[in-house]
C-alpha cells in the first residue's frame, strides 16, 4: 500500500524530492485556457460563414489561421524555451494570447474578415508556445514510466476550459446573433447588410474582451509563483540544430508519432466543427429554423464534451491495466465504427454516433504525446515543437471536409460524406497505437 501511494504522489507533484503542486497547477490553469480557445473557435466557422456571407469552405480560413498559427510558432517556441526556460515559455505564450484576443476589437471596428484571421494566428502563436512549453514540463514533473499518464491528467482539465468555451459561444454568441438565416441575409442591400454585420460583429467580440482580462490575471500569478528548474532532456541551449532533427526524424516511433499526431488533431477538429453543419442539416429536416437548429447542434456539442471530459479521467484509470498503446487503438476502432453511423445511418442516431466519438477521442493526444516524446532521450524541446506542428492537421483537414460539404453528391447528402475524413484519421491513429501496444 505504501509502495502504491508513493508511486502516485510521484505521479503528479514530486521529481527528485522538490514539489511541483503550485507550478503543476498553475500550468493546468493554461491547458483550460487553451481549450477554452478552441472550442469558442470551433463555431466561428459557421457564425463567420453568415455574419460575411461566406460559403463553409471561406468560413474554414478561421481554422486555417488558428492551427496555422501553431505550426508556424512551435519551432521558435521551442528554440526560445532552449535558450530561457520553461516558465519564460509560458510568459511569452500567455503575452501573445491576450494581444491575439485584443486585437478583436480594431478588428472589429474595420468590419472585414481578414484582420480576425490575423487575431486568430497571434492568439494561436502564443498557445503554441503554452502547448510546446506546457506538455513536455508535465511530463518531467516525475517519474518517467509514468508520464503519459500525468499528461493525460493534466490534459483532463482541458476539456473543462472547452466546456466553458462552448458555453460562452453557444449562449453569448450563437443564441445573440441575428436570428436572420444566410438566405434572409443574402438578399439584403448594403447598408442593412453592413449594420446587421457590425451588430452581429459586436456580439462576437465581448466574450473575446472578456477572455483577454482572465488571461492577463493569470499572467501576473504566473510572474508571481517561483517555478523550480526542472531537468531538461536536452543536448544544450547552443546545439547545432541540424543533427538534433536528423536524430529526430532517424527515431520511428517519433516520426510516426507525429504523422499520428497530425491525423488525430485534424479528426477532433472536424468532428468538432462540423457537428454544427452536420446538426443543423437533420434539425432543419424536422423543420426547426436554421438558428434553432444550430443552437441545438451547439448544445449536442456539448454532450460530446462533457462525455470526453469524463472519459479522460476514466482512461487515466483504465491505464493502470491497459497499455496505453493498445488502449489508444481499441477506441479508434470504436471511433470508426460510429463514423459508419454519422455516414450511413445520420438523423439523430447520426448525431448520437458523433457524440460517441468524442468519448472515443479523449485519450488520443496525450497519448500519442507521451509515447512519441517518450521515446526521445535528448532534444526534447524540439520534439515537442515537431509534434505541436503537428496540430497543422487541425487547419488543413478541415478545409478538405468543408470542400466536401460545398460539394454536390447524388449519393448521399454531403455532410455525411464529408465525415470520410476522419475516418481516415483514425485509421492512422489505430495502426500507430497497434505499432505501441505493448509500450
Amino acid at each position: 500500500m505504501n509502495q502504491d501511494n508513493n508511486k502516485k504522489s510521484r505521479l503528479l507533484v514530486t521529481r527528485e524530492g522538490v514539489s511541483y503542486v503550485l507550478p503543476f497547477i498553475v500550468v493546468t490553469c493554461c491547458f483550460a485556457l487553451w481549450g477554452f480557445a478552441n472550442d469558442i473557435t470551433n463555431p466561428m466557422v459557421k457564425a463567420f460563414s453568415k455574419i460575411f456571407r461566406m460559403s463553409v469552405t471561406d468560413g474554414t480560413l478561421v481554422q486555417v489561421a488558428f492551427y496555422g498559427g501553431y505550426f508556424c510558432m512551435a519551432l521558435p517556441a521551442a528554440l526560445f524555451i532552449r535558450r530561457y526556460s520553461f516558465k519564460a515559455g509560458i510568459v511569452m505564450g500567455l503575452a501573445l494570447y491576450a494581444v491575439g484576443v485584443l486585437l478583436f476589437i480594431p478588428a472589429k471596428t474595420m468590419g472585414d474578415f481578414a484582420p480576425f484571421l490575423l487575431a486568430y494566428f497571434i492568439l494561436t502563436c502564443g498557445l503554441s508556445f503554452l502547448e510546446t512549453t506546457a506538455n513536455p514540463f508535465i511530463l518531467l514533473m516525475g517519474d518517467r514510466e509514468t508520464a503519459t499518464r500525468r499528461l493525460n491528467f493534466a490534459q483532463s482539465f482541458n476539456p473543462i476550459g472547452s466546456l466553458a468555451g462552448m458555453f460562452v459561444a453557444m449562449n453569448f454568441i450563437q443564441a445573440r446573433l441575428s436570428p436572420l438565416d444566410t438566405a434572409q441575409r443574402a438578399v439584403l442591400d448594403d447598408a442593412q447588410f453592413e449594420a446587421l454585420k457590425q451588430s452581429d460583429l459586436g456580439v462576437l467580440v465581448q466574450p473575446y474582451v472578456m477572455l483577454s482580462v482572465v488571461i492577463l490575471l493569470l499572467l501576473l500569478v504566473l510572474l508571481l509563483v517561483r517555478i523550480p528548474k526542472v531537468r531538461q532532456a536536452s543536448t544544450g541551449r547552443h546545439a547545432p540544430l541540424w543533427p538534433a532533427a536528423r536524430r529526430l526524424w532517424a527515431n520511428k516511433s517519433y516520426r510516426n508519432g507525429v504523422v499520428a499526431q497530425f491525423f488525430y488533431v485534424g479528426a477532433q477538429i472536424t468532428c468538432w466543427t462540423f457537428i454544427i453543419q452536420y446538426g443543423t442539416r437533420v434539425f432543419m429536416a424536422e423543420g426547426m429554423s436554421e438558428q434553432a437548429a444550430e443552437v441545438l447542434s451547439q448544445q449536442y456539442n456539448i454532450v460530446a464534451m462533457v462525455t470526453f471530459c469524463l472519459m479522460r479521467f476514466v482512461n487515466i484509470y483504465l491505464m493502470k491495466y491497459v497499455k496505453p498503446g493498445r488502449l489508444m487503438a481499441l477506441f479508434a476502432a470504436l471511433a470508426l465504427l460510429l463514423l459508419c453511423g454519422v455516414i450511413f445511418v445520420g438523423g439523430r442516431v447520426g448525431m448520437c454516433c458523433l457524440v460517441g466519438v468524442s468519448a472515443c477521442m479523449s485519450l488520443m493526444f496525450p497519448t500519442i504525446y507521451g509515447i512519441a516524446l517518450g521515446s526521445v532521450h535528448t532534444d526534447t524541446e524540439l520534439g515537442s515543437a515537431g509534434l505541436i506542428m503537428a496540430i497543422l492537421g487541425g487547419s488543413l483537414l478541415p478545409a478538405v471536409q468543408a470542400m466536401i460539404i460545398d460539394s454536390d453528391l447524388d449519393f448521399m447528402p454531403a455532410v455525411n460524406a464529408s465525415f470520410v475524413v476522419p475516418v481516415v484519421c483514425f485509421l492512422v491513429v489505430m495502426a500507430y497505437g497497434l505499432r505501441h501496444a505493448r509500450s
